[in-house]
């Protein structure tokens, strides 16, 4: 009988539809039959046959391990044998042939299930990889997809067979991409699951965040402690940042669709930005015809500008530099800002250029003049888009890099290696390193907006006040790179504000720890620089780098909407729907024809259209700013961004509809009913204590206690509602009082209401009368922000740290140190400077008596003798 069976099972072919038959026949003779060996475990070898062996292979019998079979197809004979070497079926213990019957049937199955798993799998990494079969050369089946690997629960990133990386694709897509993979390779898929993602709760009950899939009754119960590799987003989370658009690899349609967009978007943005111009010269017609009118009675309209006289200081003392430097190429001991001893000494640091400005777009060319260097290192972010670190330094106490040390490292973040490990930092000695410090800028900028006015720049005065200083430029840029994409593919301009904070930042700071060899970093960001970092400190999307910085200093943060959003030309762009803003400014880089004209006009000519057009724009003006520089402001504007990230600002579903980068308009007006709702308390609570119901109350008192008790529950409840956890750095704020891009008090506001109990708020200031760019730009900005910077950055400095750097100039008398309270933030104080920026002498006093106050110096006399000095020498 056992014979009969095996050899029913075992003649007939895989392809023969006989076996069925075969196998019932032979069970209906003997229903209860069973298979014994002496160890309980049929074991068949089958001998002479490998082609016959590989045909039971693609039937399915080596999805069994534990049982071995070889055949003589000569003599269709068989025999039992414990001999183990290509592993087959296991029928331990069954008892009967039906039992038989479905293992072959469920190994058959699987192994169709496993081939079928091959194909999809084929067509999977074809589609989310870089080309297409029919397309590119015979080399690109490297860049076919082979795993997604999940930056942040939202942002799984394609990996190549080369290693490389495409940018972030649907979690969908990515986790059938990853459960074909297990399938094939056999892997168990819960020991690759990557951490489970947050999530955040608003007030209005939105969610932000990746939400795992299932019932609604299953995310009750899971919370966040579903499987990243499972999870999916709704349609209806995180409102603020909708998916970004989905390209698959180059097609003949594809390229044919994105032909056609870039020819409308190349003419509608065009007609957009002829538009603007117009809209520019018109409005300075008026400016233009007062000028005019006081040359023709006589007087100087440059007269009316606050720092009218101290302009004319430092255009006299650039003019002596160009003079001294033609006749001896060397610069002489000209003070050019202000004759700050800390900034300007002639011993340390050499100017290595000098001459009238020639307006380059070459941050190097200007720290050479002011004594400093500059050398260039190329990050890869974590998606495979390759950008600049620009690093300054003393040429005289630091040699520069080789240039393939200053090469792209490999794509992940925060893993250090002994071979790019403190090769920077490796040149000081141990008490004499200086702190690292990351500068990001804002947006349609490039880092050179902090590296242009000569030694009052902010990251030149760091550098010289002794910090170790790293500038940092988001994708694209100036010059559009990816390891992989080129500038035409649209997957290269797939991104937004969220991939520039989690993306981005992450690969910035790590690589500065990694070349400088320390735990943590100080933080410095301009408008759109401090949205990506607030945005990526969030507790859903990548809070983790909270724990890589000191300190995080925001000049004129950029959280909430000002009320120039509501301007006629920004409406345009929320009115048009998202295809047709595809339509109108395309799916590539954003108005890319600005940089043609970048790269065409002579600086002079490009540097007044591009004020005249940003002023226009953006209500700016450049009353604070040294005019006889404000060409070499716009050298380094505009850069390339997406089309995509612009309609995140300005588009009708994110930014501009929401009027903030983390909350709806629904939680923002039950958060406003709330805040009245606290000052009436607070109203009634001061009346009553003027009365004097409340004079007696001591610590003990029932009703202080209830006070207590209820500012502690308040607490609680608005950690739930909070975008920010404990990992969280120290804050500190510089806010524009005259800033109608971004509302900077609304975020102070938020804080001091204790909205974010997690976040402290070591300095925070309201500098009355600056304007947005004022807090980089500004004559007196060192004075107003600069100082306060470069004091907050040491304050907050780790122990060890401190210990291995070099103290800071003006920063010797700082003993107070900033220590981390694990108590929630109770209240937070603002400092209000309401100076307005006047270089006048009560405004010179007034400064100075402020700088006082903060442990600072003062330069009045200072100035009026290099003033004398610059006089006498020209």
């Amino acid at each position: 009988m056992v014979k009969d069976l095996l050899m029913s099972l075992l003649i007939c072919r895989p392809q023969s539809t006989k076996i069925h038959a075969q196998i019932s026949k032979v069970v209906s003779r003997a229903p209860f039959l069973r298979f014994r060996y002496t160890s309980q475990c049929l074991r068949l070898s089958f001998i002479h046959s490998c082609l016959l062996l590989q045909k039971f292979d693609r039937c399915g019998f080596s999805a069994h391990p534990s049982f071995i079979c070889t055949i003589c197809r000569d003599c269709s004979t068989f025999r039992c044998s414990t001999y183990s070497r290509h592993t087959k079926i296991d029928i331990c213990n069954m008892t009967t042939v039906t039992a038989l019957r479905h293992k072959v049937h469920d190994a058959a199955d699987k192994t169709r299930t496993k081939a079928q798993a091959a194909i999809e799998f084929a067509k999977q990494s074809e589609r989310l990889g870089q080309y297409a079969s029919n397309e590119g050369n015979d080399t690109d089946g490297s860049t076919q997809a082979v795993e997604a690997r999940f930056i942040t629960a939202q942002d799984p990133v394609i990996q190549t067979a080369t290693g490389d990386r495409l940018p972030a694709v649907p979690v969908e897509e990515a986790t059938k991409l990853n459960e074909l993979k297990d399938l094939l390779e056999d892997r168990d898929p819960s020991e690759n699951e990557p951490m489970p993602g947050e999530l955040r709760e608003s007030r209005d009950g939105t969610i932000h965040g990746v939400r795992p899939k299932g019932s609604a009754e299953d995310d009750e119960k899971k919370g966040t402690d579903a499987p990243l590799a499972e999870s999916k987003a709704p349609s209806k989370t995180n409102p603020m940042f909708p998916p970004v658009p989905v390209y698959g690899p180059p097609s003949t349609l594809r390229k044919v669709q994105c032909f056609q967009l870039r020819i409308s978007s190349a003419l509608l943005s065009f007609c957009f930005l002829l538009v603007i111009i117009l809209g520019a010269a018109f409005t300075s017609i008026p400016i233009l015809a007062e000028h005019i009118w006081m040359l023709l009675r006589g007087q100087n309209p440059d007269s009316r500008r606050p720092f009218f006289e101290e302009e004319q200081r430092r255009k006299k003392a650039r003019k002596a530099a160009e003079i001294a430097w033609k006749k001896q190429h060397t610069v002489e001991s000209v003070k050019l800002a202000d004759g700050n001893e800390e900034g300007t000494d002639r011993d340390e640091f050499v100017s290595l250029e000098g001459g009238p400005d020639e307006l380059k777009c070459d941050v190097r060319y200007y720290a050479r003049r002011v004594g400093l260097d500059c050398e260039i290192f190329e990050v890869q972010t974590e998606d495979g888009f390759i950008i600049d670190l620009w690093h300054l330094y003393n040429p005289r106490d630091y040699e520069r890099i080789d240039d393939l040390d200053r090469a792209p490292h490999a794509p992940d973040v925060f893993r250090r290696t002994t071979s790019c490990n403190g090769i920077p930092g490796s040149q000081y000695p141990t008490g004499e390193k200086k702190y690292p410090v990351l500068m990001i800028h804002g947006l349609l900028q490039s880092a050179g907006a902090y590296c242009t006015n000569d030694d009052d720049s902010l990251a030149f005065f760091l550098a010289k006040s002794g910090y170790d200083v790293w500038l940092g430029n988001n994708r694209c840029g100036f010059n559009p790179r990816h390891s992989l994409l080129d500038y035409g593919d649209p997957r290269m301009w797939a991104w937004n504000i969220r991939q520039m904070g989690v993306m981005d930042l992450p690969a910035l700071i790590s690589r500065v720890l990694s070349e400088t060899g320390f735990e943590k970093l100080g933080l410095i960001a301009h408008s759109q620089g401090t949205t990506q970092t607030l945005v990526a400190m969030a507790k859903e999307q990548r809070p983790e780098i909270g724990d890589k910085i000191s300190v995080f200093c925001a000049l004129a943060p950029a959280a909430y909407a000002g009320p120039l959003i509501q301007k006629a030309y920004f409406k345009f762009m929320q009115v048009i729907s998202p295809a047709m803003f595809r339509v109108v400014f395309g799916i590539h880089a954003f108005i890319p024809f600005m940089m043609t004209m970048h790269s065409l006009l002579p600086g002079k000519i490009y540097g007044a259209m591009g004020y005249r057009v940003f002023s226009f724009l953006f209500n700016w003006t450049d009353d604070r700013w040294d005019q006889g520089l404000r060409d070499r402001l716009f050298q380094f504007s505009p850069v390339y961004v997406s089309a995509e990230s612009m309609r995140w600002w300005l588009g009708r579903e994110c930014f501009a509809n929401h009027k903030c980068i983390l909350s709806t308009r629904e939680e923002k007006t039950l958060e406003e009913k709330e805040d009245g709702e606290e000052d009436r308390s607070r109203s009634r609570s001061s009346n009553g204590s003027d009365n004097g119901t409340s004079d007696d109350a001591q610590p003990g008192d029932s009703a202080l206690d209830e006070k207590q008790r209820s500012s502690r529950r308040q607490d609680s409840s608005r950690a739930r509602f909070a975008w920010y956890g404990p990992r969280t750095p120290p804050f500190a704020l510089w806010v524009c009082g005259a800033d109608d891009l971004v509302d900077g008090r609304r975020l102070l506001r938020r804080f001091e209401r204790n909205r974010e109990p997690f976040v402290d708020v070591v300095h925070s200031k309201v500098i009355e009368g600056y304007e947005h760019l004022d807090v980089i730009w500004a004559m007196d900005a060192i004075e107003k922000v600069g100082k306060e910077v470069r004091e907050v950055l040491w304050k907050t400095t780790p122990e060890e740290a401190r210990k291995a750097c070099r103290t800071p100039k003006g920063c010797e008398d700082i003993v107070d140190f900033y220590q981390r309270s694990n108590k929630f933030r109770e209240d937070a104080t603002r400092e209000v400077d309401a100076t307005a920026g006047e270089w006048s002498e009560r405004g010179a006093e007034q400064v100075n008596g402020s700088e006082q106050i903060r442990g600072g110096d003062d330069r009045k006399n200072e100035a009026l003798a290099v003033e004398k000095e610059v006089a006498a020498s020209v």
